[in-house]
């Protein structure tokens, strides 16, 4: 594997691993929330730089609709993060304390609240669009050459397992309200052990992303 590539790979797993991370904010600690944010920010900023050859690409080739989808989605990703940025160092009292800024704050935290929870979903969207690249590349570093039914029935119970399970918590942390703006505030069970919130999302991420993938196989054949 190219070392472009693997940084490539490296930056890509550090963003989905932080991703979940984002979404415990008051779990893990206002500090560690910010901190974390601006790490995904400057993994989000190399990404792109590591993918500067797509923007160059825009204008070249034929439009199908996977593509046009693709094209749709990152660029709702890009909206997403910008709406964090600006609205994360509004609200920041570590990272960004020492701009001289003031006012605007609630304006900010409906930002944040609605640019975060559209951002996780279109991620883990954006994930789903490049799982068969994804593993494609697993495949090769692992030395998997040969298809096998077998494992390929495992894989996709196990899928259905996590849909089913990321639908339930979709609904049990009426992510729909904060993604409509329906409620102002978000609602954190604090008793909540941090494994299983994240057991949540990470469900929600692999629902959000098997949607992606299949509805993404469904239009190459169209």
């Amino acid at each position: 594997m190219k070392r472009q590539m693997k940084l490539k790979l490296l930056v890509d797993m550090v963003m989905t691993a932080l991703l979940p991370c984002q979404m415990a904010y008051m779990l893990i600690g206002e500090t560690a929330h910010e901190w974390m944010g601006t790490a995904m920010l400057v993994m989000f900023i190399v990404h792109n730089i590591l993918n500067r050859k797509w923007y160059g690409n825009l204008f070249k080739g034929r439009y199908s609709a996977g593509r046009v989808l693709r094209i749709g989605v990152n660029f709702m990703v890009f909206l997403s993060m910008a709406g964090l940025m600006v609205s994360g160092i509004i609200l920041s009292r570590e990272v960004f304390a020492f701009l001289p800024l003031e006012g605007g704050l609630g304006f900010a935290r409906t930002l944040h609240m609605v640019s975060a929870y559209w951002g996780f979903i279109l991620m883990s969207v954006h994930l789903g669009l490049h799982w068969g690249m994804v593993m494609n590349v697993v495949k090769k570093a692992a030395g998997i050459s040969s298809a096998s039914k077998v494992r390929s029935l495992i894989v996709r119970a196990v899928a259905l397992a996590v849909c089913c399970f990321g639908g339930y918590a979709l609904i049990r942390n009426n992510i729909a309200d904060y993604l409509l703006m329906r409620s102002q505030f978000v609602f954190f069970d604090m008793e909540m052990p941090l494994a299983v919130f994240f057991a949540e999302y990470l469900a929600m991420m692999g629902l959000w992303g098997c949607l992606a993938y299949y509805v993404d196989r469904v239009l190459a054949t169209c």
